[in-house]
C-alpha cells in the first residue's frame, strides 16, 4: 500500500507560481508511474502530467510550456512547477502513482490539495 500526501497548495493571482510535491511512503523507484491529476468543481478529473520510472514525462495541452514535473529520489518525491497560472487552472490537485505487479497494478490517490487562482 502506498501512501501518498500533497502538500503545497493554495491561493495565487493570476499568473504567479506553485510548488506542489507529493511525498510517497515508499521508494519511488518502485513506481512504475506518477502524476498529477485535477478536477475543477463541476468537471471530471483530468490527467495534469505524469513522469514514468523511466523518466518519460507528458504533460496535457492545456498546461505544456507552463507546468514541469520532477522527482526528488532521495525524497520519495515528486513535484508539480505550475508558472503563469491561469484562473482555469483552479481545481483540486490530486498525485497518483500505480505499481505494475505481474499482469495487474495497484493505483494509488493522495487526499488532494486545493489550489485556486483568482483572475
Amino acid at each position: 500500500q502506498v501512501q501518498l500526501v500533497e502538500s503545497g497548495g493554495g491561493l495565487v493571482q493570476a499568473g504567479g507560481s506553485l510548488r506542489l510535491s507529493c511525498a510517497a511512503s515508499e521508494s519511488i523507484f518502485s513506481i512504475n508511474k506518477m502524476a498529477w491529476y485535477r478536477q475543477a468543481p463541476g468537471k471530471q478529473r483530468e490527467l495534469v502530467a505524469f513522469v514514468t520510472g523511466g523518466g518519460i514525462t507528458n504533460y496535457a495541452d492545456s498546461v505544456k510550456g507552463r507546468f514541469t514535473i520532477s522527482t526528488d529520489n532521495a525524497k520519495n518525491t515528486v513535484y508539480l512547477q505550475m508558472n503563469s497560472l491561469k484562473f482555469e487552472d483552479t481545481a483540486v490537485y490530486y498525485c497518483y502513482a500505480r505499481k505494475i505487479r505481474g499482469l495487474g497494478a495497484n493505483d494509488y490517490w493522495g487526499q488532494g490539495t486545493q489550489v485556486t487562482v483568482s483572475s
